[in-house]
């Protein structure tokens, strides 16, 4: 077998051509000064002509189809257990390697067909017995229509699953709440001086003309706003922290597309046969793995015996911790991001024996966190994203922009980073997620062109447990949307993925916003086989 030449994309691009002139004006305002006007900062972006295409480009990329008619009745909104889906030609020969197609027809709760998209679906196929699974790729016919495809992967009996996320009804919904309410998360900070202190509202953008403090980053530009204390200065502030959710969000119409047992990730039941009989190629061919990595081929893997498969490199089972302390020997991992990531080092530092955590005293959950293993020179270090951020209480100290964390990191062929950030920024509009990936690339780049062996993995979003509540701050859709924004951006830079995504929607267990630790270990085997690839 030829070892994929992943590391072809890796001259392809030379990575000056993507940086953007840094558009961060630095007369920004000293966080202690105060400013009195709102400021909503996704409109105030000052973009260079290549980043506003960019952007615009994006954002069409993600555009959603939307109802003809403004205003459904829940009666004439998508009802999963009304619609149905059939396998196209289910008896015909199958093979390994072939398409399997699947149309999904949607109909309302009274029963009659919908006449338009934008139904939000996921689909699978799977081999209970064989612990095997896959997701589809989904087309949308705008017309009530769906079509899935899915590639086959493994011989034997297997099964079709598709499920619907959310009606297109309720899509509109979630795509309001964007865009009018980017305060439904909101978040405060303490601010302190002797024995005083006290804590105002914080986010991206604040209302109202009462005095801020101004907190914008002066390397990145990314804005951060805190209302100014009554008698402290902005120089004051101490900590951040999640403050919580807007409740009566909804009207009550509205409520109606968001039922756990009605409408939220229900299943779509088939009106024939739901599976179908793969027969084994007849050969061996190895073809299909001569590919370098491309973040968009679909899908990107599938599981077999509840091991992940990858169908751009090759994965190696790290199945003891001996195989991982000799992969990471000499070596230093940074992992960013938010908790998700942070399952990451809790897994390695709970399975291998001699990677040790160091008490840095850091809150629980916050971090940041580091372990070392003295005796082979490896040392794993973990720090949340910088703001907007969920967690309990991250003091000002440790707020760090991703993108600043980089510019700081000399990298090398012992530096190898991991980076995850999405499910924060599904309360905002799309813009905001942009520009805090814009800055992220520039710094990548920027490392890669001085340190060209440095390793970096992005780990993609994943799919999670959703209600009523959640479906309005972190639904899959609007994690799915930031996930394409994000792999966009990031495809054609020699970067490399962990789809955590497809790992989730693929596996048997319920989803959830925290992967099983099955799940997480097929991701840290990902990860790992890219900083030690199988020399074949």
């Amino acid at each position: 077998n030829v070892f994929p030449p992943q590391h072809l994309d890796d001259v392809t691009v030379s990575g000056s051509n993507w940086i953007t002139e840094n558009t961060v004006q630095h007369s920004l305002s000293q966080t202690t000064k105060t400013a009195r006007k709102p400021y909503c900062s996704y409109t105030q972006q000052t973009l260079s002509k290549r980043e506003q295409a960019e952007q615009e480009s994006l954002l069409a990329a993600i555009q959603w189809p939307k109802p003809p008619d403004g205003k459904v009745a829940f009666a004439q909104s998508t009802d999963p257990t009304h619609s149905d889906f059939v396998i196209v030609k289910p008896s015909r020969f199958f093979k390994v390697g072939d398409q399997l197609e699947v149309l999904v027809r949607m109909r309302d709760f009274q029963g009659k067909p919908k006449q338009y998209g934008g139904d939000y679906l996921q689909a699978r196929i799977h081999s209970p017995a064989l612990k095997a699974g896959a997701t589809g790729r989904i087309v949308d016919c705008q017309n009530g229509l769906y079509k899935v495809f899915f590639t086959l992967l493994w011989p034997g009996e297997v099964k079709v699953s598709v499920s619907l996320v959310h009606p297109s009804e309720a899509i509109q919904v979630l795509l309001r709440l964007r865009e009018e309410r980017p305060d439904r998360v909101y978040f405060k900070s303490s601010f302190k001086s002797g024995r005083y202190s006290e804590t105002t509202e914080c986010n991206v953008c604040l209302p109202g003309d009462l005095p801020v403090c101004n907190f914008t980053d002066l390397y990145t530009g990314e804005p951060w706003f805190c209302y100014k204390p009554r008698k402290l200065s902005c120089a004051s502030r101490i900590s951040h922290a999640k403050g919580g959710y807007l409740k009566g969000l909804l009207t009550h119409e509205e409520s109606l597309f968001f039922q756990s047992d009605v409408n939220i990730k229900r299943p779509v039941l088939s009106s024939g046969p739901d599976s179908v009989i793969v027969k084994p190629k007849a050969f061996t061919d190895s073809s299909s793995m001569d590919r370098a990595e491309d973040p968009t081929a679909s899908p990107s893997g599938y599981y077999y015996e509840d091991q992940w498969r990858s169908r751009t490199h090759w994965i190696h089972n790290f199945n003891k911790s001996d195989d991982i302390t000799e992969c990471l020997q000499g070596k230093v991992i940074h992992l960013f991001g938010d908790s998700t990531i942070r399952q990451w080092f809790e897994y390695l530092t709970a399975f291998v024996p001699d990677l040790v955590e160091f008490n840095l005293g850091s809150p629980k959950n916050v971090g940041p966190f580091m372990s070392v293993d003295l005796k082979h020179n490896i040392l794993l270090k973990f720090r949340c994203h910088g703001p907007p951020i969920r967690f309990s209480t991250v003091f000002s100290s440790e707020l760090r922009y991703i993108a600043n964390e980089l510019d700081g990191i000399v990298g090398g062929r012992n530096t190898v980073i991991a980076i995850t950030i999405w499910s924060h920024f599904s309360t905002f509009p799309v813009e905001v997620y942009i520009r805090r990936l814009r800055n992220i690339r520039r710094s990548i780049i920027q490392l890669l062109d001085r340190s060209p062996k440095t390793l970096i993995v992005i780990r993609t979003a994943n799919v999670q447990e959703l209600g009523p509540e959640v479906s309005l701050f972190n639904s899959d859709w609007y994690s799915f949307q930031l996930d394409s924004v994000m792999r966009k951006m990031f495809s054609g830079i020699a970067v490399h993925f962990v789809d955590a995504w497809e790992m989730s929607v693929a596996h048997y267990l319920p989803h959830n916003l925290h992967p099983n630790e099955v799940i997480v270990k097929n991701q840290i085997d990902a990860f790992l086989s890219y900083v030690c690839p199988l020399q074949t």
